[in-house]
């Protein structure tokens, strides 16, 4: 346990600190060299590493032979990999127990989908606008994988059109408690639930502090920072969010409890006052549901908070933890004008992202890159090595208690992890952030070590217990055993697949060591060795 902790734990954070300005400098970014003539296989495996679940050969030829533009564009035009179609195809019980089904979808999607960059960008805005089953959703796995399938579809359209989207879903009317969001009535003590309207600021569109176009926050002359609202502000949007049920309910009180189709109004249950909303602006009494609804989200999305706030979120979520304000700032504009006029574009915004001089240039800064969250590290080595699932099924029910996250999972709105944070020590005394280290802690980092043993060594030997043959999922060595006799060529197939050929001596020593614990009469076990101990090391475990 004392090597693993060496090796593993504090190896990462050693990575961590380097990745997110560990050592000493300026923490600026220096220009950006040449651009290269052509994608070298490293470069491409990075550029997957951000805008995949992971590389595989095929997608590294892909982008090599296109270029990132074209295959950005070729993924944008790629049809969403439908989740509640897949649950039609498993034949899914909508109970709790269908939940294993929709984890199920979500993983084969994430596995071998086609439509990797829209998989990868819904899953980040699944940790933005979070929606969880293990709320109110605990028995409607249609209802949260239709709210997934909501996200796969909006990935690269317009974020205003999202916004209203994921308003409308019964899943989050559900999970924040706006459908039923009745009128006020004092007589029965009952007021607009306020819910949604918080979390809708608050966490999914502008945030709790005024931003400057690049991020950084906006002060007053006394050096506070300035709120970006008030509680007149979250009670009028409360009551805009009243009326509202069940899309082909009978009426308010008799619920369709219909999942797959947005919210309807019911004018009667609305409040129709006067309400205050954001930039001093207040929408006029006397309205429909549906006009409230509009002139409400209108509101939000004007706020100049939005760009900077959701653009930070997704280049944090793809590329790196702590991007420069001069990177958020470029996106950010990209956010509100797409180049002809078009404010939300979320196409454009993830294409200047990934395209950036920031995302390209290979840690160019010190405060470059990310730690990889734990779910998409598991799925980017099943993907590395073409697995497959011995039942022809990839039903791994217990994905999110292996992983510590899983889809659709989080323990509350906030996420398993929050844009912000940052662990106590080196990291958080330089003004650093690493979200994804509040869901690692020296136990869990020794508890997912055992995990990738599971999933490399265990599921890919001779024998395996009844239960471990019923989830097994298979990985491909055959490359990595055709050359276990040369252990130094075994090390570099492994590591081109992991980590685009980048490893370090330290590393590099480590892998030896472990393959020489197998003679060269067992190549299969030297194979799993390798592979196990690259992806277990820091340099996996962490995008640079």
């Amino acid at each position: 346990m004392q090597q693993l902790r060496r090796i593993l734990f504090g190896g990462l954070t050693a990575v961590i600190l380097a990745g997110c300005g560990g050592s000493s400098g300026s923490g600026g970014t220096p220009p950006p060299a040449p651009p290269p003539p052509g994608i070298s296989e490293a470069e491409a495996v990075r550029f997957l590493r951000q805008a995949s679940f992971g590389p595989t050969e095929q997608d590294v030829a892909a982008v090599i032979a296109m270029g990132y533009a074209d295959w950005i564009d070729a993924q944008i035009a790629t049809p969403a990999t439908s989740q509640v179609a897949i649950l039609n195809r498993l034949g899914t019980v909508d109970d709790e127990d269908g939940h294993n089904d929709r984890v199920e979808a979500w993983l084969e999607s994430a596995l071998i989908g086609p439509d990797q960059l829209r998989q990868r960008v819904a899953f980040a805005l699944s940790e933005i606008m979070v929606v969880s089953q293990q709320s109110g959703l605990f028995a409607q796995p249609y209802g949260t994988a239709n709210y997934y399938d909501l996200l796969l579809t909006s990935a690269f359209g317009n974020f205003r059109q999202l916004m209203e989207d994921v308003t409308l879903s019964p899943a989050m009317g559900v999970y924040l408690s706006m459908l039923g969001n009745q009128k006020p009535n004092p007589a029965f003590n009952i007021r607009p639930d306020e819910n949604y309207a918080r979390e809708l600021m608050q966490l999914f569109t502008i945030g709790l502090v005024e931003l400057n176009q690049d991020g950084t926050v906006r002060r007053d002359a006394q050096n506070q920072p300035l709120p970006t609202y008030d509680q007149d502000i979250i009670e009028g949007f409360a009551h805009v969010f009243t009326g509202w049920t069940f899309g082909g309910s009978p009426s308010f009180i008799q619920p369709s409890f219909d999942y797959l189709q947005p919210m309807q109004a019911f004018p009667f249950w609305h409040d129709t006052g006067a309400k205050q909303v954001l930039n001093n602006e207040t929408i006029p009494a006397g309205q429909t549901p549906e006009q409230d609804l509009t002139a409400a989200l209108d509101n939000i999305f004007a706020h100049p908070n939005v760009a900077p706030f959701i653009s930070k979120q997704l280049i944090q979520k793809l590329v790196t933890s702590n991007p420069s304000p001069a990177y958020v700032q470029r996106v950010a504009t990209v956010f509100d004008d797409n180049g002809t006029g078009v404010k939300g574009d979320l196409a454009a915004v993830v294409k200047a992202i990934l395209l950036d001089d920031e995302a390209r240039s290979q840690a160019d800064s010190e405060e470059d890159g990310k730690v990889v969250e734990p779910v998409i590290r598991l799925i980017a080595l099943w993907r590395a090595f073409d697995a497959t699932a011995r039942d022809g099924r990839f039903d791994f029910p217990l994905l999110g208690i292996v992983t510590g996250q899983g889809p659709l999972q989080a323990r509350s709105v906030f996420n398993f992890f929050q844009p912000g944070y940052a662990p106590p020590g080196e990291i958080k005394d330089q003004g650093l952030v690493a979200p994804e280290m509040e869901i690692v802690d020296e136990l869990q980092v020794a508890f997912r070590y055992n995990v990738f043993t599971l999933a490399i060594i265990f599921w890919n030997s001779e024998v395996l217990s009844p239960l471990l043959e019923e989830y097994a999922i298979d990985i491909d060595v055959g490359d990595e055993i055709a050359v276990a006799s040369d252990v130094p060529a075994l090390i570099d197939t492994v590591a081109d697949k992991l980590l685009g050929g980048a490893i370090s001596a330290e590393l590099r020593a480590e892998a030896t060591t472990m393959a020489n614990l197998h003679p060269d009469t067992q190549p299969a076990q030297r194979a799993l060795e390798v592979i196990h101990t690259i992806a277990n090391s820091p340099e996996f475990t962490t995008l640079r």
